[in-house]
């Protein structure tokens, strides 16, 4: 299993995935309108040369107290088809990302997610680090993982997304 960047060929693959993976188009709506923006990161897994599994980050902001220069991205959609579920891919598609940001001095990651799920890569409830979603969720289905040990220390606040996110149903 190969885990690279997205490349221009791979947008209608990647929209196949997402719409197979969520019975729906919303979340590969939501990739199409978000590609391109400042500071996205899109990944695929590709397995005998087939594209099987796609993860997206994009930048969010903190409405509040937080460092300016803070990079911090948000952890959505991650997909794969369903063929291919179970066998750990989107694991294997989180972890490789997580590593690869951490290299690149991203301070942390936030997902909206299973609190059954994410746990598994050091994801903990975004409100014991002082951050809460603008979307009204469970507190425990809003994570964060901090890539620098206490680089949250000194934020409180709401996290907000691309205004792109508001369309998502």
């Amino acid at each position: 299993m190969e885990i690279r960047a997205e490349r221009p060929e791979d947008v209608e693959a990647v929209r196949k995935i997402e719409i197979a993976a969520f019975g729906r188009a919303s979340e590969a709506d939501l990739v199409d309108r978000l590609r391109g923006a400042a500071f996205t990161f899109s990944f695929v897994a590709v397995d005998s040369q087939q594209i099987v599994g796609h993860i997206f980050f994009s930048p969010v902001a903190v409405e509040g107290e937080c460092a300016d220069d803070l990079l911090i991205l948000g952890l959505a959609p991650v997909a794969v088809l369903p063929d291919y579920q179970q066998q750990g891919i989107g694991a294997l598609l989180i972890r490789n990302s997580l590593e690869k940001f951490a290299r690149l001095g991203c301070k942390a990651i936030v997902v909206l997610g299973s609190p059954e799920y994410y746990p598994r890569f050091g994801f903990v409830p975004a409100k014991e680090k002082g951050l809460q979603c603008e979307y009204v969720v469970p507190d425990e289905a809003f994570m964060v993982l901090e890539l620098e040990h206490g680089v949250l220390d000194s934020c409180i606040g709401t996290v907000e997304y691309h205004s792109e996110f508001n369309n998502l149903e």
